[in-house]
């Protein structure tokens, strides 16, 4: 089977044990496969833990706060692990390494994009969090990536979704 890159985006919603055992089909001897989210980091928000009023009586003392880069950063791992974790879990049930990455971003399309270019994909696969032959669908990430990617974009439906505009909601 030839070698193919592929990169499976997510944000917590993608079924992971289908999209692993979908990628288990086509990876070869030199395939590789990449996990990433992308996360909108309230920048302000951190930076407003760093104000003396609302430092927590448990913290130890005023000099072991962190940057609002580093928490920042913390963030970004926190919150990536939670979105990867369950597919990274399935791809190795199916004896598959991926590589992580976290992105931060105000635009997921776009993020999901540049990391497909930066990693060399030639297939993105993606949940569907919304039906697909609505009006609504054509806006949001996953057709944004297949109109403005020119790659091939798998969207693997999670569970049931009411004809709604907005996402399932993920228990993290």
């Amino acid at each position: 089977m030839p070698a193919v890159r592929i990169l499976i985006a997510t944000t917590g919603v993608l079924p992971a044990a289908p999209a692993a055992e979908f990628c288990s089909q086509l990876i070869g001897e030199e395939s590789s496969v990449s996990v990433m989210t992308v996360i909108q980091i309230p920048r302000s928000f951190l930076e407003a833990l760093d104000d003396d009023v609302r430092r927590s009586f448990l913290d130890d003392a005023p000099d072991q706060t962190s940057s609002a880069e580093e928490k920042a950063a913390t963030y970004l791992e926190e919150r990536g692990r939670r979105a990867v974790d369950p597919i990274c879990a399935a791809l190795a049930a199916h004896e598959i390494e991926c590589d992580i990455h976290f992105v931060e971003g105000d635009d997921p399309a776009e993020a999901i994009i540049q990391t497909a270019q930066e990693v060399g994909a030639e297939l993105v696969v993606m949940g569907a969090t919304r039906r697909l032959f609505t009006e609504e669908a054509w806006r949001s990430v996953s057709a944004r990536v297949m109109l403005n990617s020119h790659l091939p974009v798998l969207l693997v439906p999670g569970s049931k979704i009411e004809d709604t505009i907005e996402m399932p909601i993920i228990e993290l």
